[in-house]
């Protein structure tokens, strides 16, 4: 009974951290940016973006076309 609760805290860990997608780094490419009509596949790309190995260049105007 112990590891069935423990593994659906677990589940339900999992679940809520990958809900809430941390965008906050987007101001630092483009500041005052509105993400809050974005879906989560779209603020899923967001933090894909950010976190690529592309030029700080690249990464802005590929954010700037996502909000647009």
């Amino acid at each position: 009974m112990k590891t069935l609760i423990a593994a659906t805290a677990l589940a339900l860990t999992a679940f809520s951290a990958s809900a809430m997608v941390d965008t906050s780094a987007v101001d630092q490419y483009v500041p005052g940016a509105d993400i809050s009509s974005l879906t989560e596949a779209e603020q899923n790309l967001l933090v894909s973006i950010i976190h690529s190995g592309d030029s700080e260049g690249e990464k802005r105007s590929q954010i700037w076309s996502l909000l647009n």
